[in-house]
């Protein structure tokens, strides 16, 4: 298990980010169903903000109650990296997986960079952008569950 630094996870939340908006924007653009553009629309656009977010944070924005970025830090950053395969005939379900594990492990981030810094602001910011993806996950999933298992009708 590496050792990295804060400043090493902010740049990487940054880029995690970046490539969670690139990703549902692609998709985006393979996916026919209405529901599931609309879905990736909207996540990109809250991925966007957390970026945003974090290049405030690692540009000193919030410095008051947060850790130096130098700080050391062991984190398991194989956690975060998975990365499932679009292609071309992706179905719905698919879309939904995916979105749902992205979700999580950004939920999971969020959470353990909070538990790293003291009680304030900047805890306060991380714990709320981590209930925000454990949101986006419970409404992809619950997008994947209906578009999954259907009713029939006339059964």
């Amino acid at each position: 298990m590496k050792n990295h630094t804060l400043e090493s996870l902010i740049e990487l939340a940054i880029i995690n980010e970046q490539e969670a908006y690139d990703s549902y924007m692609e998709l985006c653009t393979i996916v026919d169903d209405k529901t599931a553009k609309d879905t990736l629309k909207f996540l990109a656009e809250e991925e966007k903000q957390h970026k945003a977010y974090l290049l405030k944070y690692r540009d000193g924005s919030f410095r008051e109650n947060s850790l130096p970025l130098n700080a050391p830090v062991d984190y398991k950053i194989a956690e975060t990296m998975h990365k499932p395969e679009a292609r071309k005939d992706i179905t719905t379900n698919e879309v939904y997986l995916i979105a749902a594990g992205k979700e999580l492990n950004a939920h999971n981030f969020y959470k353990s960079l909070a538990s790293m810094h003291p009680e304030g602001n900047v805890r306060d910011m991380l714990l709320r952008m981590a209930d925000q993806e454990l949101k986006h996950k419970e409404k992809v999933e619950y997008l994947y569950a209906n578009t999954a298992f259907a009713q029939t009708e006339g059964g």
